[in-house]
């Protein structure tokens, strides 16, 4: 069966409210990455909590992976651009992800996992999206899925955009994954000079789009190269216009926000102090990772 290419149009484009340096740090035992969404942005960009972008072509840079760390209350989305990454985690799920691959897992009540490079050479580069859950979500059975390149839906507009959908739908293209209260849509966009991709918006969601090649413009301010522009919320924009003057390739991500509160303490993210509390006890007493 296939889908119907619905053309989508914009009136009126959200504005750029900030443009958003990353932070270079590292994490795991020693890759280096790009923390895109840090912490104080959670509640700006409630229901995402992080995004961490990594790229390097240096070994040193990525090859003692994440060892074996333990996730409770919310999800992660992996996207692999190049190089490939074995996932392994206490509930039995295990999956190689490569070039163009995403892994999604809910953490849920908690999971013990670790993720190791499979190469020991050549380009390493991906994102990791944490994305939250509804507190009564938080404890569920973890769940995880593995998708390769050509298990994800993907289009091109008439002006030429190449459009991967991992999360939501665009252009009446449903993603890989859809969730019913955060509502993510998650949309990997290569654009060739001279082309624009026009995607509506709910006005309650809270919406970012983060440059990983080239540069485009939104409401006719540019977007350089590895920065991130959060989206103004406002009622009068139905959505964003993202146009490119030369080859480019960015990440669009928006979602309903929870409005709960967000209480994060390492891999744990929480309603409250005295569930953290809970999670670092079941960790340390081996309870995090039990089915």
């Amino acid at each position: 069966m296939t889908t119907r290419l619905v053309q989508q149009t914009v009136s009126q484009t959200r504005s750029i409210e900030r443009l958003v340096e990353g932070r270079a740090t590292s994490d795991g035992a020693g890759v280096k990455l790009t923390r895109v969404l840090t912490q104080n942005l959670q509640q700006r960009l409630d229901p995402f909590l992080m995004l961490d972008a990594f790229g390097s072509d240096q070994p040193d840079d990525y090859i003692a992976g994440f060892p074996d760390h333990p996730h409770r209350g919310f999800e992660t989305v992996t996207y692999m651009i190049a190089g490939r990454m074995l996932h392994k985690d206490s509930a039995g799920h295990e999956g190689l992800l490569e070039n163009g691959g995403v892994q999604w897992m809910t953490a849920g009540k908690g999971v013990i996992h670790s993720e190791i490079p499979q190469q020991e050479k050549g380009v390493m580069e991906g994102f990791q999206l944490w994305l939250n859950l509804p507190k009564r979500d938080k404890m569920n059975t973890p769940w995880y899925r593995d998708f390769k390149a050509d298990d994800l839906p993907k289009f091109t507009t008439p002006e030429g955009v190449a459009v991967t959908v991992i999360a939501g739908a665009s252009h009446g293209i449903s993603g890989a994954v859809t969730r019913d209260t955060t509502q993510p849509n998650y949309l990997d966009l290569h654009l060739s000079a001279g082309s624009h991709f026009a995607q509506p918006l709910p006005a309650s969601h809270n919406a970012f789009v983060y440059v990983y090649r080239g540069q485009v413009s939104i409401a006719g301010e540019t977007v350089p190269v590895q920065r991130m522009a959060i989206l103004a919320n406002g009622a009068q924009a139905d959505g964003v216009v993202i146009e490119a003057s030369e080859d480019a390739k960015v990440l669009l991500i928006s979602g309903q926000p929870l409005k709960e509160p967000i209480v994060q303490y390492g891999p744990f993210v929480m309603n409250s102090q005295d569930e953290i509390y809970q999670a670092l006890s079941d960790f340390r007493d081996g309870r995090l990772g039990e089915l």
